[in-house]
């Protein structure tokens, strides 16, 4: 089977995203049941962080060794890639040593790089440009409560950051729409976000508006990695973009509420709302095992 890598979301089309989708149900089925499955059994995944985790690494690292695999951890500040080695060697030298690889970079042209030189999948853990396997997790999980998101409206609330970005991709192929508010200064760059066109979303400066009659409202830190400098700047500008309950009652009757976490009660969201009813964010949590798992059997096995 040809290499195939996960490096934005819109690598993989819609019917391998249902595939995919349908296996992680299965083998989260498998999970709960305490049915041992292990098809990557003697797999090696390594695991490349240049940016800190808790969710990825703990969902990448136990979804490898419950398939049957083995994981690797690498810190690039404990490695010859923090002392300079040039991201291709690396890429050739690791994919020899390994099955399949994730990385959790900076910018995007890192892990574009190491998968050019790579003979193995590489999936994209999260770059400042996209964050795939969080918006995999996202959909599978709004799936499970609510069915099908084609046709349905996601309203994004807050910056346009890697997050943003990729439920904008997840828009086009899965044909969505995303309604997006963000405060002056911190807009969609359709460029960054690899878009197509701009059928699938649509831009509110009130992020009520955005909220108004949709089916998903979700958010992200308003300081991501990278960015603690401005902290104090963006704390004001994006004091009027907080999902609190007022938002979320003019919101559709049965719509949920997603947060990637970790969460800033008080800022980005109210405590009222994520420790609410209509959160899902722990099953939207726990559901990065179950994908991830799903992504790494298609990447490595195709379809079974």
């Amino acid at each position: 089977m040809a290499i195939k890598h996960f490096l934005q979301f819109n690598d993989l089309n819609r019917a391998e995203l249902e595939y995919v989708f349908e296996r992680a149900r299965i083998i989260k089925r498998q999970f709960k049941a305490y049915q041992q499955y292990w098809p990557l059994q003697d797999r090696t995944l390594v695991m490349i962080f240049e940016k800190a985790s808790t969710r990825t690494r703990l969902s990448f690292e136990a979804g490898m060794q419950q398939l049957g695999g083995s994981a690797i951890y690498l810190n690039t500040r404990d490695s010859q890639l923090g002392r300079g080695e040039p991201v291709e060697d690396a890429a050739q030298v690791i994919s020899r040593m390994s099955d399949i690889v994730m990385i959790r970079t900076f910018e995007q042209e890192i892990i574009e790089r190491f998968a050019a030189n790579s003979r193995v999948p590489v999936v994209n853990g999260l770059t400042n440009e996209y964050h795939p396997c969080q918006i995999l997790a996202d959909i599978f999980t709004y799936i499970e409560h609510r069915g099908a998101i084609q046709g349905k409206t996601v309203a994004w609330i807050g910056d346009s950051n890697n997050v943003c970005n990729t439920w904008l991709q997840a828009a086009e192929v899965l044909d969505f729409n995303v309604h997006v508010s963000t405060p002056p200064g911190y807009e969609v760059e359709p460029e960054r976000a690899n878009l197509y066109g701009n059928n699938h979303f649509e831009v509110f400066a009130d992020p009520m508006h955005a909220a108004r009659g949709a089916h998903l409202v979700t958010t992200d830190v308003w300081t991501s990695m990278g960015f603690e400098a401005e902290n104090d700047e963006r704390l004001r500008d994006f004091a009027d973009w907080q999902v609190d309950a007022e938002m979320m009652q003019v919101a559709s009757n049965d719509a949920l509420f997603m947060h990637c976490l970790p969460a800033h009660r008080g800022e980005e969201v109210s405590a009222e709302v994520i420790d609410g009813r209509q959160s899902v964010v722990w099953d939207e949590a726990e559901n990065r095992l179950h994908v991830q798992k799903a992504l790494m059997e298609y990447l490595l096995l195709g379809k079974v």
